[in-house]
């Protein structure tokens, strides 16, 4: 990680960030969160890393502003709207330890990683986002009965079809991010070329591992909003949520799922599974 890399980080994080949060696309917590995760990817992996980086978030902010109307109108899921420092760090913290990680080490599990968390993040928030529009009710995925449109857990055709859509596009555009970092880096991928030469065997095994990953992660991401995140119910409104209090100012209380177990949690846990799984097929086929 080079000094010259991080101020050159900072400054496009920061331009990022202020626009982003004069857009009302972040709260002012999210806009510093994302100047931090912003400044250590691109100093980590350069304009490689920060394709990547971009390539989820400027979508996934376009997305939630789609059907926005009908997105206001789901009072009873956790958050929506602007994004705040812990759902920044959700979605982007294990994928810029993954990055940091990957400057230091040059080892490409890390890099394959970096990609694989923002597939799950990509994949999940594209499911949400379409998937909360969707005519037909929401059903469990563990389950198949119906369940309140934007409840963690629920899924729905088009949103599982986004999903797949947003683990693709990952799958794309990390490829292309883990070679310019590799170009851009000069660094030896640790391979010998009778293993696997690493122009030719990096690009077609991150097009297969990196979606791969962002399914994996975005499927654990449903499971567990299914079963560990916390639902709570507000007596007053006889109503299910995921906040406390509830949008009418009443406490609720836990009918489901671990204390403290929240989206946020959730999301970080989804990514943290889909660096491992993609870094895990790079250890299996080349460990």
């Amino acid at each position: 990680m080079h000094p010259r890399d991080l101020a050159i980080g900072a400054a496009f994080a920061g331009a990022i960030a202020l626009i982003a949060w004069r857009a009302r696309a972040l709260t002012p917590s999210g806009a510093v969160a994302a100047f931090a995760v912003g400044a250590l990817t691109y100093a980590s992996g350069t304009l490689g890393f920060t394709l990547v980086l971009l390539a989820f978030f400027v979508p996934s902010v376009g997305l939630s502003r789609f059907g926005r109307a009908r997105k206001r109108e789901l009072v009873d899921i956790g958050k929506h709207g602007a994004r705040d420092a812990l759902q920044v760090l959700a979605n982007g913290g294990v994928a810029t330890v993954c990055a940091v990680a990957w400057a230091f080490t040059h080892d490409p599990r890390w890099a394959f990683a970096f990609a694989g968390a923002y597939a799950a993040a990509t994949a999940d928030t594209w499911a949400t986002e379409i998937g909360t529009l969707a005519k037909r009710q929401p059903r469990s995925i563990l389950t198949l009965r119906p369940v309140a449109t934007g409840l963690s857990g629920g899924i729905t055709l088009p949103g599982t079809l986004a999903e797949f859509a947003g683990a693709f596009w990952i799958g794309v555009m990390g490829t292309v991010g883990i070679v310019l970092a590799y170009v851009l880096g000069s660094f030896d991928f640790g391979w010998s070329f009778s293993q696997a030469p690493t122009v030719v065997t990096a690009p077609v095994l991150a097009l297969f591992a990196v979606p791969v990953a962002g399914i994996a992660g975005a499927t654990l991401d449903s499971v567990l909003g299914a079963t560990a995140q916390e639902l709570r119910h507000c007596d007053a409104c006889d109503r299910t949520c995921e906040t406390d209090p509830h949008v009418c100012g009443n406490r609720t209380r836990r009918v489901r799922g671990l204390p403290g177990i929240s989206n946020d949690v959730v999301n970080l846990l989804a990514t943290a599974a889909g660096a491992a799984v993609a870094a895990g097929i790079l250890n299996a086929l080349f460990g």
